[in-house]
């Protein structure tokens, strides 16, 4: 990936803290709410009074919020220890709400939500820091699928000589030696 992108306006943005943000939540890559107010340079409590302001542009497949089990999971994973500080229950402030999950989708309909320069911008990047992922995500599969077919296509040509090794490795059944010395007649082993 390309260590940083300049697009119209000015803004720079490392693709890799951008990917560093995208998280996998409910088989889906997302960006975290507070993540994206980090990259907006705007309060998370914006962002979330205009989606709510635009409800019906964000549907479930769009942007859903996290369960209690989903971000003590993501605190778990991040190290996080204080959970009181997560959710404003102390006196030092915090969330009072769970946080909202923007999949790829979400976070283009936020560029129209948002009436920024820097919200603009901020979403081209996004775009294509996801669109990078997907190509490399694709690039994995297509290498992993080759070297599936290459092992099966020498397994299959190399059986036979593994087979080849394995018989020569194999010492010969002993032949019936006669024994020594005389034999009656008739005893003819």
């Amino acid at each position: 990936m390309e260590a940083r992108k300049t697009n119209k306006g000015g803004l720079t943005l490392a693709v890799e803290h951008i990917a560093d943000m995208i998280l996998f939540i409910r088989g889906q890559k997302v960006i975290l709410d507070k993540d994206l107010a980090v990259l907006y340079e705007v309060e998370t409590k914006a962002i979330n009074r205009a989606v709510k302001r635009n409800m019906r542009r964000f549907p479930v497949d769009f942007m859903f919020q996290l369960t209690e089990e989903e971000v003590a999971g993501l605190r778990y994973q991040s190290g996080t220890s204080n959970m009181k500080s997560q959710r404003g229950t102390s006196n030092r402030g915090g969330r009072r709400y769970l946080p909202y999950a923007f999949t790829e989708q979400g976070v283009a309909m936020l560029s129209g939500v948002l009436h920024s320069d820097r919200a603009v911008g901020v979403n081209i990047e996004i775009m294509r820091t996801f669109v990078q992922l997907r190509r490399l995500l694709v690039s994995h599969e297509d290498l992993a699928r080759k070297v599936v077919a290459l092992e099966q296509k020498y397994d299959a040509q190399f059986k036979v000589v593994s087979d080849a090794i394995c018989e020569l490795m194999t010492p010969p059944e002993p032949k019936k030696k006669r024994p020594i010395g005389f034999a009656p007649w008739g005893d003819s082993r």
